[in-house]
């Protein structure tokens, strides 16, 4: 009797076992059910159990078993590594599945571009946009020299003859697939191109010359390779617009003459003050003769006096001394000429 119960009880049990398993099952099919019949009519070979499968190693699904329908039916085979499993790898990496495939289906349909599959999710995984690389490659990108977003509007150069001109430039590029990975970006074109045409410009002997065949300023650009270790190859360098602008020669001759009127004026200063020293030295050294003068008009009382007591001059040549003064004084009074009167402290 309690066998034929514990036997009952384990019936019962595999039974409720055997309807969760169904449940489940049933569940799980009808959630990859859709999923499951693409990829069986489209021939894409991902089973139900992989789908399963992957959402237990945290991959989407749909993602996978789209991005493979998406290859089989644009006729890209497994040779080339597009596998299930090398998508789940990559979605895994944290790439975008969906754009590696559209751009190996936009490669494949263009025909003249060469991108594998390892190609192109490394070029995903380095960050850069694969499609749009694809879709530049087929269709050259134009990019505006200077770039729109920078704050000046053109590029300014000046001729060998001091006038400036302004210039804007459309560069069209081709997307090297090659030289992707690692190759400079386009602010790199922009600066090199920029630079090549303010070089050109530069060595234009008269602002004339560009004016008259700005396709030489697109071919010295050019024959630099500006494109060299660049993501990017340059198909071709127009010239939109060129404008004549200011004399920068004789604006820079004008600045330079102003400088050296001002240096001449310093020069002149200093010379100035040089003289007006000198001058002052020389006023100087008169007053000093003058002492001299008059220490050595104060001997001659001295001296007189001494004569007197040596016997040597008499009281009669003293007074015809005198009158030979007073008749030299007079003469001069006569003359119109004046007695000069010494300078006061103030130079009077």
């Amino acid at each position: 009797m309690l066998f034929g119960q514990s036997m009952n009880a384990f019936l019962i049990g595999l039974l409720a076992f055997a309807f969760f398993i169904f449940v489940v099952l049933f569940f799980v099919f009808l959630r990859f059910f859709r999923l499951w019949i693409q990829s069986v009519t489209t021939g894409a070979g991902i089973r139900l159990v992989d789908m399963v499968a992957m959402t237990f190693r945290k991959v989407n699904p749909a993602v996978i078993v789209r991005s493979k329908i998406m290859a089989v039916q644009a006729g890209l085979d497994e040779s080339e590594g597009m596998t299930s499993r090398s998508l789940e790898a990559h979605y895994l990496a944290g790439g975008n599945v969906a754009l590696v495939v559209q751009s190996l289906i936009a490669a494949n349909k263009a025909k003249t571009i060469q991108l594998t599959y390892r190609e192109a999710t490394a070029i995903d995984l380095a960050g850069r946009n694969v499609l749009e690389a694809v879709q530049t490659s087929v269709y050259p990108k134009v990019i505006d020299c200077p770039a729109r977003s920078s704050a000046r509007k053109t590029l300014d150069a000046v001729a060998k003859d001091g006038i400036q001109l302004k210039v804007t430039a459309r560069v069209t590029v081709r997307a090297n697939l090659q030289r992707l990975i690692g190759g400079a970006t386009e602010e790199t074109i922009i600066a090199r191109v920029g630079e090549g045409i303010v070089s050109a410009i530069g060595s234009a002997e008269t602002h004339d010359e560009v004016l008259e065949n700005p396709d030489r300023i697109s071919k010295a650009v050019l024959a630099k390779r500006l494109d060299a270790q660049t993501a990017f190859e340059i198909v071709s360098i127009d010239i939109a617009d060129i404008d004549v602008g200011d004399n920068i020669g004789a604006r820079l001759q004008a600045d330079q003459a102003e400088a050296d009127t001002r240096v001449a004026r310093a020069r002149a200063e200093g010379r100035r003050a040089m003289a007006i020293a000198a001058e002052q030295e020389q006023v100087a050294l008169i007053e000093e003769a003058r002492a001299k003068v008059v220490e050595a008009e104060a001997d001659v009382p001295r001296a007189m006096a001494e004569s007197f007591r040596s016997g040597r001059l008499g009281i009669l040549d003293y007074y015809k001394l005198r009158n030979v003064e007073a008749d030299t004084e007079m003469r001069a009074a006569i003359a119109g000429a004046g007695t000069s009167r010494r300078p006061n402290n103030d130079g009077e």
